[in-house]
């Protein structure tokens, strides 16, 4: 899949670079998934593989390193993952928590070549770890690099704590409250996300700063918009992972709901389908089926960036009603800096992002009436969509480029 946090973390490092950073972007666990070009380096620390096996066999850490070294490598990383969807977060209590611990954990040595990698070998102004689940080593971290900054960004930390078993959950919330002393800053997307992780991992105030969330809207801003449908087609859209989560079952009902009265709304989703969720899409599709509405609905797959523009083009309105409160919803800049306006529940990071750009309509989050009376508003009123849309473009325009970010990262660090 291409991963939402791998892909704002690749153009930060990317736009930081353009202000004359010396920036390297280090992918751990695996290499990276974005749908541009990664200017990740190609090497990996901590390989997913690697850390595994040693939680599950502690004793392989007497092979010599060599040998374990070529559990690293990232196209058997690539190829081992390729499944990664299928993983139970609930099965890695004891590794996420082992992890957590650092050089008291069953990946020390790991840890301890990271740690001297980037304390002897690069010796940086600063260090930004993009979640704190990988931050076992700042102890170390901070005893090898008294004078660097230390950042951590917390961006989805805690959807993964919360799949964990509930005492494995308990631990490892322990642990991160612990390494909260050895971070100077915690950047956070929105002011919903620092008030809840800041309880969550008893983060004082002063070390929160909010980042807008943010993206490149450049190549949103090539290809051809569609314009109105002649034949009078309304075509909504979704565009995120296939998941029960995220709600593509409640923008169903909703399309079910419209299209009794209107034959020329279609349904349009696109996005990551993991093998474990295969029986939720196919539920989906049975279910307009049996509604008579299988021809108006179509599954795009998984696009690369120049095809998620062109959907994102060609839909005439997004919604991604999520059961959960989201954390970023990249989405959400992306449609509307391609020119499509939005309709999102009123909760987690999607309040802020809609108001802060004013390119869309927020609705009661659990209300699927609210869901239909927006859309069909909307649906009606093309005058109203092309005049959200156009502020929603500009407001991602001035509050939430990538340019924008990289250089509040950058005053962040006191380059």
């Amino acid at each position: 899949m291409f991963c939402g946090s791998c892909m704002h973390d690749n153009a930060i490092a990317r736009a930081m670079a353009s202000i004359d950073v010396d920036c390297i972007l280090q992918p751990v666990y695996t290499p990276i998934r974005t749908d541009e070009e990664s200017v990740a380096d190609r090497k990996v620390f901590l390989g997913g593989i690697h850390v595994y096996l040693l939680q599950q066999m502690p004793w392989l850490r007497f092979l010599p390193r060599p040998v374990r070294g070529l559990l690293d490598s990232p196209r058997l990383i690539r190829w081992a993952t390729r499944r990664a969807g299928a993983v139970d977060p609930a099965k890695l209590g004891a590794l996420s928590i082992s992890m957590l611990r650092g050089s008291d954990g069953r990946q020390a040595e790991e840890f301890k070549r990271l740690t001297d990698w980037i304390a002897a070998d690069l010796k940086p102004d600063a260090v930004v770890l993009t979640n704190l689940l990988i931050g076992g080593g700042l102890p170390q971290l901070r005893e090898r690099l008294p004078d660097a900054k230390l950042i951590v960004m917390l961006q989805g930390d805690d959807i993964f704590l919360d799949h964990l078993p509930q005492a494995a959950r308990s631990v490892a919330i322990e642990l991160c409250t612990n390494l909260v002393q050895h971070v100077d800053h915690f950047c956070v997307h929105s002011h919903f996300y620092a008030q809840k992780m800041g309880a969550l991992f008893e983060i004082p105030d002063e070390k929160l700063v909010i980042t807008p969330l943010s993206i490149d809207p450049a190549p949103f801003a090539t290809g051809d918009r569609r314009d109105e449908s002649p034949s009078g087609e309304f075509r909504l859209g979704y565009l995120a992972r296939i998941a029960p989560e995220k709600g593509l079952h409640r923008l169903v009902e909703a399309f079910e709901r419209i299209a009794v009265d209107d034959p020329n709304i279609t349904l349009h989703a696109a996005g990551w389908l993991g093998n474990g969720n295969e029986p939720y899409l196919r539920s989906i599709q049975k279910r307009l089926h049996d509604a008579g509405l299988a021809d108006r609905f179509t599954y795009h797959g998984s696009p690369d960036l120049a095809g998620k523009v062109h959907f994102l083009q060609h839909i005439d309105l997004l919604s991604v009603p999520t059961e959960y409160e989201d954390p970023k919803g990249l989405f959400v800049l992306e449609s509307l800096a391609a020119g499509t306006p939005v309709v999102m529940p009123d909760h987690g990071a999607f309040g802020e992002l809609v108001r802060s750009t004013g390119g869309g309509v927020l609705v009661a989050p659990d209300s699927i009436d609210a869901l239909c009376a927006a859309i069909d508003e909307l649906k009606a009123d093309p005058g109203r969509r092309r005049a959200l849309a156009e502020t929603g473009r500009r407001g991602v325009d001035e509050k939430h480029s990538i340019a924008n970010a990289a250089q509040e990262l950058a005053n962040l660090i006191g380059r």
